[in-house]
């Protein structure tokens, strides 16, 4: 196998424009995957990223290429590589298991010790880049590097999907979806017949009311400020809507609240706006019900703010948790890529088209 050259999207610095530039993208090595990029989202933290306000998290590393959202097709594969061949049509996932460490033995959470330390530092699990520029070492992002047209990556960070799935559809799974969907059904895990509020109607949005609605929540509330989504929250699942714009200087917690006869049984946040979180005026927390309402955090915040609130609002019986990647993991996607990405895929284009 030869190094390729190719062209990517490369950040060289905080709050410049991506360059355009033409990289050597080396071979993979053991129990690693080289997958030349179909498509590729862009996440809000790949933005965030690039502003230099990323949280204390993924990718505060430049000179970086960004991208955790796409698809592609396996062009080549390392020694030991064994799950998938080239030519499959695969997700890179930003986020997979090793199986070996104490989180993954766990079965608790998707959170990878090994792989999310590793990713930190921007390079892949031998503490290695496989991108250079201009002579120079370019950083991994988060393990997957989208935007670029060839990328390396571990082998437990590709998920094989079916290959009549369009890849400029399917690459949402590589982030926002399952973010959204999951983060409803794995982590509050709604319950039928529960009301559900979600701030923010953009991708993680809706696809969180696409689980409200697989979970069968009697109310649904999409709230947001740009009311030309509401139309669109609809399909997705939206029973009612509520725009804050509308109601003047009143909280919107109190609206909530009067809508639903005392409260939520479920909200979840997914701007990254720490106000809507739990910091003054802490409306997704103070808009659940006293008793057992759940507030997941979803969105992702700045780097630097903090969240406030007082006790009481806990010590009542709500109860307050964050949601990473939804809580699935790619073994989850391995055994449901049948059921669970083909048949959201065929769900979200419905709606989209």
């Amino acid at each position: 196998m030869q190094v390729i050259k190719c062209l990517a999207a490369v950040a060289w610095e905080p709050n410049k424009p991506l360059s355009i530039e033409t990289v050597e993208v080396a071979p993979p090595k053991t129990h690693e995957v080289r997958v030349k990029i179909h498509s590729t989202g862009v996440c809000h933290t790949d933005l965030s990223t690039l502003s230099g306000i990323n949280p204390d998290g993924p990718g505060n590393l430049f000179p970086t290429i960004l991208g955790h959202e796409g698809a592609g097709v396996v062009e080549s594969v390392g020694e030991g590589v064994t799950n998938v061949m080239p030519g499959d049509h695969v997700i890179p996932l930003w986020l997979p298991h090793c199986g070996t460490c104490h989180m993954c033995l766990s079965g608790k959470t998707n959170i990878c010790e090994k792989a999310f330390a590793t990713f930190l530092s921007g390079m892949l699990l031998d503490g290695t880049s496989r991108f250079t520029c201009n002579g120079k070492i370019i950083y991994h992002y988060v393990g997957t590097s989208t935007f670029s047209q060839y990328t390396v990556l571990p082998d437990i960070s590709v998920v094989k999907v079916n290959p009549s799935a369009r890849l400029d559809r399917v690459c949402l799974i590589g982030c926002g979806i399952p973010t959204g969907y999951g983060s409803v059904l794995n982590t509050a895990k709604v319950v039928e017949g529960s009301s559900v509020a979600v701030w923010g109607l953009g991708t993680i949005g809706l696809a969180a009311v696409m689980g409200a609605r697989k979970a069968k929540a009697k109310r649904i509330i999409g709230i947001d400020i740009n009311p030309e989504k509401f139309h669109i929250g609809k399909k997705f699942g939206c029973t009612e809507f509520v725009n804050p714009k509308d109601h003047g200087d009143r909280p919107i917690q109190e609206v909530l609240s009067e809508m639903t006869e005392g409260g939520l049984d479920y909200t979840f946040e997914c701007i990254g706006n720490v106000q809507t979180m739990a910091s003054p005026p802490r409306v997704a927390l103070e808009s659940l019900r006293k008793g057992w309402g759940v507030s997941t955090i979803v969105g992702v915040a700045q780097r630097g703010l903090e969240i406030s609130f007082t006790p009481f609002e806990l010590l009542v019986g709500r109860r307050w948790t964050g949601s990473l990647f939804g809580g699935l993991s790619d073994e989850f996607l391995l055994k449901a890529r049948d059921t669970f990405v083909f048949l959201l895929i065929f769900q979200v284009v419905g709606q989209l088209s």
